[in-house]
């Protein structure tokens, strides 16, 4: 049965990134999409005309989804903390549902066609550490954190959390364990700043 185009077009990203979580981001060929697919391997050049804009198509979905990630977090009202939790939570979500991202930030070929997802993940990336110092010192402002510590440093500390589950990832392939202990460690990480800790 045929898929609309626009719906083949998301399973193919969806099996490209299958493909570079199991295998690295090496493994994704037009081929291995196609035998993925049951699909000739003109059927996924008539969507993708070529492995770059593949991988171009990969960028604009992982950018969007970490851009709504954080506008959700500027744009929201109520506490600093708060958004600052659901920024983290929502980082680690992505990496649930997209559990490649890792690996393909951690490759180094500056020539691959997956280059162009980690050099503007690495800007998205940037836009996130921004946000985390501006809600750190939002949520000092409140109250919430204590003041004796620059924001940049609880946010560098707390971007530690995200980076550590992010490489565990790499590290065992399963990606159940984020939610779960991303959620338990922000929480510890969080309350080490907390304003009654203050001495």
């Amino acid at each position: 049965m045929n898929a609309p185009p626009e719906g083949r077009k998301a399973q193919i990203l969806d099996t490209a990134l299958a493909l570079g979580f199991e295998g690295g981001p090496g493994r994704v060929t037009t081929v291995a999409i196609a035998e993925r697919l049951n699909l000739t391997q003109p059927a996924i050049y008539r969507h993708y005309r070529s492995k770059a804009e593949l991988w171009r198509a990969i960028t604009d979905r992982l950018g969007d989804e970490v851009a709504q990630n954080l506008d959700a977090a500027e744009a929201t009202d109520g506490p600093a903390l708060a958004r600052l939790r659901a920024l983290i939570l929502g980082q680690l979500a992505l990496i649930e549902r997209t559990p490649a991202l890792p690996e393909i930030m951690l490759t180094r070929d500056p020539t691959s066609a997956d280059a162009a997802v980690r050099v503007a993940m690495q800007t998205r990336m940037g836009a996130f550490q921004s946000t985390l110092v501006r809600l750190c010192a939002a949520a000092q402002a409140e109250g919430a954190l204590r003041g004796d510590v620059p924001a940049a440093d609880i946010a560098a500390l707390v971007m530690g959390v995200l980076q550590g589950l992010a490489l565990r990832l790499v590290l065992t392939h399963d990606p159940r364990l984020l939610a779960a202990d991303g959620r338990r460690l922000l929480d510890l990480q969080l309350a080490a700043f907390a304003r009654q800790s203050e001495a």
